[in-house]
């Protein structure tokens, strides 16, 4: 059994099933040409074993697919929804970056301000505050 992902005609994935190739060219769930392979072991272009980590296998369309998620056809890969305008694509990974990475003070939790454009240390909300 594989997955596939069926997208719209402006390639917006609409959802994603298991299935046979054979059960999607029969035309069973409408027309084979919107539905696209996916692998639930992919993503940012890596392929991952049972065990988490990377391993050798094929790295399908850079991304399992997601409800929302756009397909690319020139890059073959399943883009995830763009989080901030400002944030750039990564063709490769077929991820979404920022244009400043991540400060990596490990002590420090960090949030994306797009109205900055820039990291901020997160403060969490005061429970006592209304």
């Amino acid at each position: 059994m594989s997955h596939f992902a069926e997208i719209d005609e402006n390639n917006i994935v609409l959802r994603v099933i298991v299935a046979e190739q054979e059960f999607i060219d029969t035309g069973a769930v409408g027309d084979p040409s919107k539905w696209i392979q996916t692998s639930y072991n992919t993503r940012g272009g890596i392929h991952y074993g049972q065990d988490g980590q990377p391993d050798s296998g094929i790295a399908l369309r850079k991304n399992y697919a997601g409800i929302g998620y756009t397909y690319d056809s020139t890059l073959d890969a399943f883009i995830p929804p763009k989080p901030y305008n400002s944030w750039l694509l990564n063709s490769t990974a077929g991820q979404w970056e920022p244009p400043t990475p991540m400060p990596t003070d490990p002590s420090t939790l960090w949030t994306w301000d797009e109205e900055t454009v820039s990291w901020k240390e997160y403060t969490a909300p005061d429970p006592n505050t209304p």
